[in-house]
């Protein structure tokens, strides 16, 4: 799959292509309802099916600090699309010039002159354009005028409510894992590479990998059991914690693993976790011992929580 970072480096290879443009924040059920659709479409024409999206997210940049968590950062999201039979990724850098284009021009810069778009599809929420005018009309209106068909992907819903981005992050918060699962078609997850840290958990017995989220703010928050994937004998089991390490003064968020019967030197492995159930929320405790004392009571839970696991 080609990643094509801004329209100044599109060619004309890339022109005739089908198309889709959105976040895609998670990859859920819902985007890959639409991603079928692109690439049945694809192999129909005998087109590239191409993503187009967006970074940072509008919303991430109109909000700045205040800005909703996102799902996953863009190279999960660049993972999540690889297993679909999507050919390219076009992201194009969401700034000040991109939020003051009319809807008009985005679709004759992008869609015709950059990509020559022969078919496009996009979710039924869609807007896009200066002040959010351009709308699924204005597309199909263009579409007929320039021979090609415009395709509005209907809701998708589970149990009776449309899956989206927000209802995912909204279980997410509610440690709900088993709905979220539901709804992204895999447990969530986290990827990062394995770095340093203070070593402070080797010295009681809970030596943990590090990862660095890399974003403004985590849709997860907490202890959870996980598993890791990435290393030899994956599926890893353990017991991790996300957030800011109140009790040792932490200031940026980070994702702990600690691997049950695990000791093996990781640093430098790009890993992803999954998220599977929800042990507590982060907690600041008075002293370290304390802190000790809830980490072992932490591990405990979540090896009883894999052991039922394993027996149903």
């Amino acid at each position: 799959m080609e990643l094509i970072r801004g329209l100044h480096n599109l060619r004309s290879c890339h022109q005739g292509c089908v198309a889709t443009i959105g976040n895609f924040d998670g990859v859920h059920l819902g985007h890959q309802a639409v991603l079928g659709q692109l690439a049945e479409q694809a192999e129909r024409m005998g087109l590239p099916a191409v993503v187009i999206t967006f970074e940072p997210q509008p919303q991430e940049y109109f909000a700045g600090d205040q800005a909703t968590a996102r799902l996953t950062r863009f190279r999960e999201k660049y993972q999540a699309l690889q297993r679909y039979s999507i050919d390219r990724v076009l992201c194009l850098r969401f700034n000040q010039a991109l939020a003051n284009l009319r809807a008009e021009d985005f679709i004759q810069q992008v869609l015709l002159q950059g990509l020559d778009v022969k078919y496009l599809v996009v979710g039924d929420d869609f807007r896009f354009g200066k002040g959010r005018t351009g709308t699924f009309e204005l597309l199909h209106e263009t579409g007929q005028k320039n021979g090609f068909p415009v395709v509005n992907m209907h809701t998708f819903n589970i149990d009776g409510q449309r899956v989206s981005s927000t209802r995912i992050r909204e279980a997410l918060e509610q440690g709900d894992l088993v709905l979220a699962e539901k709804l992204l078609g895999r447990p969530y997850r986290m990827c990062g590479r394995v770095a340093h840290g203070d070593k402070r958990g080797r010295t009681i017995g809970f030596p943990t990998a590090n990862i660095h989220l890399h974003r403004k703010a985590s849709a997860v928050q907490g202890v959870y059991a996980v598993e890791m994937f990435g290393i030899d004998g994956e599926p890893l089991a353990g017991v991790a914690n996300v957030g800011n390490r109140p009790t040792v003064d932490g200031t940026r968020s980070l994702l702990e693993v600690h691997l049950f019967d695990f000791n093996r030197d990781i640093y430098g492995c790009h890993v992803h976790v999954n998220f599977l159930s929800k042990i507590r929320d982060e907690m600041k405790f008075d002293s370290f011992p304390q802190l000790q004392q809830q980490i072992k009571a932490d591990a405990e839970k979540a090896r009883v929580w894999f052991a039922y696991r394993g027996q149903s």
